[in-house]
């Protein structure tokens, strides 16, 4: 299904679930989704942890509202323009990362690719656990495995 800038903006759900319009990339919208998620993060990089995990919390949550509705209305529950998913797993991922714009850029690497290549119990996630919860979880843990990842790598690496 194509997907037109008049369902964008049709709910508020579809808007953020689109990533702002992100997800409507051609081409590798889940990688353009990520992108478009990174000024919110260096945004939120400047903030307390706390604020961060609150701000994580939120999105993460409302996103299964978000991702539920607008799978709904595409009549395709994980449509790929959907990329609300991509951004909290993402900034998950980035809290795990020291400062600096190589950190981001490996964060964002990281982030991909366990978010692309899915290994267990992500792809378990992926196909078993519905609705807009199922969107969300696979990419929140993708975010954890390359949080984590990121983070070992950080203690023997300096850039």
């Amino acid at each position: 299904m194509k997907i037109t800038w008049q369902f964008l903006f049709a709910h508020p759900a579809h808007f953020l679930a689109l990533g702002f319009g992100s997800g409507l990339s051609p081409k590798a919208p889940g990688t353009v989704g990520t992108i478009a998620s990174i000024p919110i993060w260096l945004w939120l990089a400047e903030q307390p942890l706390l604020f961060q995990s609150s701000f994580l919390a939120a999105t993460f949550f409302i996103g299964i509202y978000f991702c539920d509705k607008t799978g709904k209305d595409l009549g395709v529950q994980d449509h790929g323009a959907i990329v609300w998913d991509e951004f909290v797993g993402f900034w998950l991922t980035m809290m795990f990362a020291p400062a600096g714009f190589l950190w981001l850029l490996v964060g964002f690497c990281l982030f991909r690719l366990f978010d692309i290549w899915k290994p267990w119990p992500i792809n378990y996630l992926d196909k078993h656990v519905h609705g807009g919860l199922g969107v969300m979880l696979d990419d929140v843990l993708a975010g954890v495995f390359a949080g984590l990842l990121l983070y070992l790598v950080s203690i023997f690496v300096t850039f």
